[in-house]
């Protein structure tokens, strides 16, 4: 179902040929920014309403390049990664590799190190202005960007501690694009330059160092696919989960009904559906307020709104 890009020579990219993903966005995308001004789920929200425009034009010779061409009828996440068998094998049991042999979404990967210089096929080089470290080369990196074949509602993304801190609703804004462009970083960062002519958005899983993207990336393509219609058997599974609506989720039990010394509530076991949904619904409060005080003020203050 995947494919990987062609090893190849060098190919040094035009000076003045500016990214596909430049063509035909939507105006979020077209600033001097490349979106970074994208502040809120909102704004994101809005920008997939306002994307009307068709495909942008690509070179015929990509796909030929890399096999990778959009498909019209799923969700496609494309991961650059300088380790994309790492990603691969995560996202292939259970859940998520039922929702690829269904074609609820589609996983590709193309490996930075195709598009390196040199015999080595050299991805890094040292910082300008000295420093520890290597940088990944922006040439390398937007070569391979340019190999993929954009779609009309395409989000181009970085995984990196810099960026907006990914949630729960976030995941849902951007399950409803028709596809992700993932890229992973490594070493000490990505060439600012690529960074603002390709990247829409940066996103950040949370407020620690990670040895590349591909650890971030798993996590939000998991939370993403997850989030498509037919991936989960019943759509109750989701609504209830926690951080749905702001909350946690409510504690469970099953078998056995004493379990050193402590029962099963009553109330789940009285067949009373009614005072099992209002258990339920008080208990969900209740663990938000103790567990994750930060939630629940969160979760009041929309409700005052």
């Amino acid at each position: 179902m995947e494919n990987k890009v062609e090893q190849r020579e060098r190919c040094e990219p035009s000076s003045t040929e500016l990214p596909q993903s430049l063509e035909n966005v939507p105006s979020w995308k077209s600033s001097s920014k490349c979106g970074h001004e994208l502040q809120t789920v909102s704004e994101l929200s809005e920008s997939i309403d306002s994307s009307k425009s068709g495909p942008a034009e690509s070179d015929p010779r990509d796909k030929e390049k890399t096999g990778i061409s959009p498909q019209s009828h799923q969700l496609e996440i494309i991961f650059i990664s300088l380790f994309p068998e790492a990603i691969r094998s995560a996202l292939s049991p259970s859940l998520l590799g039922k929702a690829q042999d269904t074609q609820k979404v589609r996983y590709q990967f193309v490996p930075i190190r195709s598009f390196g210089r040199g015999k080595h096929r050299q991805v890094d080089d040292a910082p300008y202005g000295g420093g520890e470290g290597m940088i990944l080369r922006a040439d390398v990196l937007y070569e391979a960007y340019q190999s993929i074949e954009k779609r009309p509602r395409s989000l181009s993304l970085l995984l990196s501690p810099q960026g907006k801190r990914f949630d729960q609703p976030m995941a849902k804004k951007l399950s409803q694009f028709d596809q992700l462009i993932v890229i992973c970083g490594h070493y000490e960062g990505l060439d600012e330059r690529f960074i603002k002519k390709c990247i829409d958005l940066e996103l950040s899983i949370g407020d620690y160092i990670l040895t590349g993207g591909e650890s971030a990336a798993i996590v939000v393509a998991d939370c993403v696919t997850r989030l498509l219609p037919g991936v989960v058997g019943k759509r109750a599974s989701i609504e209830e989960e926690s951080l749905e609506n702001g909350l946690l989720k409510y504690p469970q039990y099953t078998r056995p009904y004493e379990f050193e010394g402590m029962q099963v509530p009553e109330v789940l076991i009285s067949g009373d559906h009614q005072k099992i949904q209002a258990w339920r619904s008080e208990a969900r409060l209740q663990a938000t307020q103790k567990k994750r005080p930060d939630l629940f003020e969160a979760w009041e203050n929309r409700k005052s709104d």
